[in-house]
């Protein structure tokens, strides 16, 4: 499949800027890609379209304060640091995004809040906007990842908002989060309340967790046209032997496996034997899905609306079929769905 094929006319009036009210009362367009019928619903109508013998996987990364803005020294032009993954923990080193990249160099200090509370060091450029930066912290670990997060603020995407406001340190956070190392967060499971997990548990629909530390590489810019030559970043997986076991005898029991979000479908997709079974995983996967693609475990999917040309419409579209799905944005572009991590949601059975 070529990139322009997923291309559509979204405005930035059609982006959801801020959460819906309560988690659980987006929109949800439903849609069935056996029949295409599409329904229109409330996300917490979703109860109706499972039942006692099916499995939830919900990712239960943590999203980190990921955005720093600091100075540079000397000069003190404003600088923004974008931490992606943390590594060397003694040496308190970080692989990081700058910007302007153009006018940080090799042995460049910058400081971050008042009174200059942290100082980083450039240590090492690794791409043309990537660099490693060693911050210098007389401190504990405990206490430097503390004033870091401190210092950061939640890393919502620009074309939401420029800047993080309160309201995104709890809304830009599936309530079930847990093991930190995300930049981004997995917007499906944004919808699910406490109120509807519990609705879910009276019901007797069983729930299970994975771990996909969701890098920035869903959000960045594909630049082939032939879809095969896309190299997806890699991101860690961490797949349970009591997930897998419990995913798998539900399958086998006759239940639906949902996956809450296009993280989920990723990392169970990876790790999936010539029988189709889901196995035990702890690594890391660049695993790109775009149609045609056979799946193994899903049996449904939940997810947002999508940006265009981004992978992860490609990747629905793999799921519920390119023109299925390609016919569901029409629609929902024409009822006014709301688009982008804090939009509505779609879900497809």
């Amino acid at each position: 499949m070529k990139l322009s094929q997923f291309n559509y006319p979204l405005t930035p009036e059609h982006i959801a800027k801020y959460p819906a009210k309560y988690r659980d009362e987006s929109r949800m367009l439903v849609l069935n890609k056996k029949t295409r019928e599409v329904e229109h619903k409330l996300f917490k109508d979703i109860l109706d379209y499972c039942s006692e013998k099916d499995i939830f996987i919900f990712n239960d990364t943590r999203v980190f304060p990921a955005r720093l803005n600091g100075n540079k020294e000397k000069t003190g032009a404003e600088i923004e640091v974008f931490l992606l993954r943390e590594l060397n923990a003694d040496q308190k080193l970080w692989d990081v995004l700058v910007d302007p990249a153009r006018k940080i160099r090799i042995g460049n200090k910058l400081y971050f809040g008042e009174n200059d509370a942290l100082v980083a060091e450039v240590i090492d450029n690794t791409t043309s906007r990537g660099r490693t930066l060693r911050f210098l912290f007389d401190g504990t670990h405990d206490e430097f990842k503390a004033t870091l997060f401190q210092l950061g603020e939640m890393p919502i995407p620009k074309w939401i908002r420029s800047r993080a406001e309160a309201i995104d340190n709890e809304r830009y956070q599936t309530i079930y989060a847990k093991n930190e190392g995300a930049v981004a967060a997995p917007a499906a499971g944004l919808h699910f309340s406490r109120e509807l997990m519990k609705r879910m548990e009276i019901k007797g629909v069983d729930s299970t967790y994975i771990t996909l530390h969701m890098g920035l590489g869903h959000f960045r810019t594909v630049d082939v046209e032939d879809l095969s030559k896309h190299k997806m970043d890699s991101e860690q997986v961490f797949i349970s032997e009591e997930s897998a076991d419990f995913i798998n005898k539900t399958k086998e029991n006759g239940g639906r496996v949902f996956a809450v979000g296009v993280t989920v479908l990723r990392a169970i997709e990876t790790s999936v034997t010539t029988k189709g079974k889901l196995k035990p995983f702890n690594g890391w996967t660049n695993k790109f899905i775009f149609p045609p693609y056979s799946f193994s475990v899903p049996d449904a999917l939940i997810t947002n609306f999508h940006l265009p040309q981004s992978t992860m419409l490609m990747s629905v579209a793999a799921f519920g079929g390119f023109d299925i799905v390609m016919n569901a944005y029409r629609i929902a572009l024409k009822e006014g769905y709301r688009f982008g991590t804090y939009g509505d949601a779609m879900l497809i059975i």
